[in-house]
């Protein structure tokens, strides 16, 4: 079941559940790109082929925007607005420890290792690492989690979960950057809460929010929404 947040004839805007990968993978799960295509052909009777163009990712275990283009045109300059950055990107993340700082920006050079799919973040220009930022600030916390609001200025792989875990902030969840323990679902508690963008032909300006999952972790916080 594809939980839609908008749709026209251009793009396919939908609130990914964590688990899902975006595109496929050697699992040979099925990726959100191949439910999108069946959710297109049932819908509107599509006879053949259906095109789906995936504009970006988000890890398999985080939850929340995912933008598609129904469209090569809207496919070409979707891709041409995120690679130039002209778009804001908001998440939201559980944390296990208070953040030094009620907000702040944090800059990184990150280095991927590929080989065991983890990042590492250096304080410190890195001849390997990218320049990475960030800026966060608290929303609220209970029961020992912390709800912070997150705007990634650049989108490197696992920037979010490093950045946060190089504050002794671990995501709940993420045992790949220092959580505690997992979550049930297996799922870590980052969520890609809302995009906003430029329509890719009509130009008008969309602004598409998702709300967090329905699962134990967030139900303290879906009252925020």
């Amino acid at each position: 079941m594809l939980d839609v947040l908008f749709e026209d004839n251009h793009l396919l805007v939908v609130n990914k559940p964590a688990g899902m990968l975006v595109h496929g993978d050697e699992t040979g799960d099925k990726p959100l790109a191949e439910v999108a295509k069946e959710y297109i052909k049932h819908k509107y009777n599509k006879p053949g082929n259906v095109f789906i163009g995936v504009v970006h990712r988000l890890d398999r275990p985080v939850s929340g925007v995912v933008v598609l283009a129904k469209t090569s045109k809207a496919l070409a300059r979707l891709n041409e607005l995120f690679k130039s950055r002209k778009t804001h990107k908001t998440y939201w993340a559980l944390v296990q420890q208070r953040p030094p700082a009620e907000q702040q920006t944090l800059v990184h050079w990150l280095v991927k290792d590929t080989a065991r799919n983890v990042t590492k973040a250096f304080a410190k220009a890195n001849p390997q690492g990218l320049r990475s930022e960030l800026s966060y600030r608290l929303l609220s916390h209970q029961n020992e989690k912390y709800l912070l609001e997150v705007n990634p200025v650049t989108g490197r792989p696992h920037q979010i979960r490093v950045q946060l875990a190089s504050m002794r902030c671990p995501i709940i969840g993420d045992l790949k950057y220092g959580a505690k323990q997992p979550l049930p679902d297996k799922s870590i508690a980052l969520h890609a809460r809302q995009l906003e963008f430029e329509h890719p032909t009509l130009k008008t300006p969309i602004q598409v929010t998702a709300p967090p999952p329905e699962t134990a972790v967030w139900a303290a916080f879906r009252k925020q929404i």
